[in-house]
């Protein structure tokens, strides 16, 4: 089917990546490809299950917490890693079948890391049709003073990347600002604040910026991190690899991630009990002294009612899986799959 065209963005659906045009491959970044022993009709077949997985869960989370909503102008943040390109592809599906008017644009930031490919995104920017610009900002050479040699850049880096894409979005005038964090992300991020912060916080799917200025959306954030890696292995991204500055990686995170991997291997409803507890909070069973006054309703205690060996919690007893409806969820959806345009 031929390209649309809404509010001067081409609505053309997106396809695998082949390359960018004109450019050597040797000066590509590395490109995610599918296990060389998939046959090309299973990896299609298999691509197109994923790929409707994803549009469901994606979906499913903008409608529980209103992330996409009509005549928004959504500024898509991408890095070039595999998280951000299925995004920026998941939402184009989206925008081209939508029953009501969605603009996108594709912003990437170039921080002056030595060896960043330069023309690759926007090459892939143009072959698939999306309006993009690209920001240009050595926020590099600052971390690098301010960052003492051995120790990551990640912190200060993600600020001032975060400072400099609030203000292209105002800019643009950009309703929401769509960040790739997935089901990983947020949960990580519940564990290291409760063992490193004191505080149970995680990533909202959806959060409006300390100067009200920018909302940040989230709609991967119920997607699993092994179907998103293996949409964009299937759909050939080129892959920017974000460790162009030779930073270390967070080592509390990567810690928080073979922690939850070890105790995947035991309980494989690990993962999404995490997620599901985002959206099961009990807190009259907690000790924020701002809910003092609320009484904790009779029913089941977490401690006195456990059993002994913890089975209940083992077997995931009211566990809502990451892949079901949020809890609350209308009957209809924001953007339910039957709507979408063929």
């Amino acid at each position: 089917m031929g390209a649309r065209r809404a509010s001067g963005i081409s609505l053309q659906k997106t396809r695998p990546f082949r390359g960018a045009r004109g450019a050597a491959r040797d000066s590509l970044a590395p490109i995610v490809k599918p296990h060389s022993s998939t046959p090309a009709k299973n990896a299609g077949a298999r691509l197109r299950r994923l790929e409707k997985r994803l549009l469901g869960q994606l979906a499913q989370t903008s409608e529980a917490f209103k992330l996409l909503e009509p005549n928004d102008r959504v500024m898509v943040a991408v890095s070039g890693g595999k998280d951000s390109m299925s995004l920026l592809s998941l939402l184009g599906q989206i925008r081209a079948r939508a029953p009501f008017p969605l603009e996108l644009i594709a912003v990437n930031l170039d921080q002056g890391h030595p060896g960043f490919p330069a023309e690759v995104l926007p090459n892939y920017f143009e072959a698939q049709g999306f309006d993009y610009k690209i920001i240009r900002e050595d926020t590099y050479s600052i971390v690098k003073s301010k960052i003492p040699e051995g120790r990551t850049y990640c912190s200060l880096c993600s600020r001032l990347r975060r400072g400099i894409l609030y203000n292209v979005a105002q800019e643009l005038g950009c309703t929401k600002i769509a960040l790739g964090h997935h089901r990983e992300d947020t949960i990580e991020t519940l564990l290291l604040n409760l063992l490193y912060s004191g505080q149970i916080k995680a990533m909202p799917p959806r959060l409006q910026s300390d100067d009200g200025r920018n909302v940040v959306i989230r709609p991967l954030l119920e997607c699993a991190e092994a179907d998103i890696a293996e949409y964009a292995a299937l759909m050939q991204f080129p892959i920017v690899p974000c460790d162009l500055c030779g930073s270390q990686d967070n080592l509390k995170r990567q810690r928080i991630k073979r922690l939850i991997d070890e105790l995947a291997a035991e309980n494989p409803n690990v993962r999404g009990n995490l997620l599901a507890a985002l959206g099961n909070v009990r807190v009259t069973h907690l000790l924020d002294r701002a809910l003092s006054g609320d009484t904790a309703p009779a029913g089941r205690d977490a401690w006195l009612d456990a059993s002994d060996d913890g089975q209940a919690s083992e077997l995931g007893l009211g566990e809502r899986s990451a892949f079901d409806a949020p809890a609350g969820s209308p009957d209809q959806p924001l953007i339910p799959l039957s709507a979408l345009r063929r």
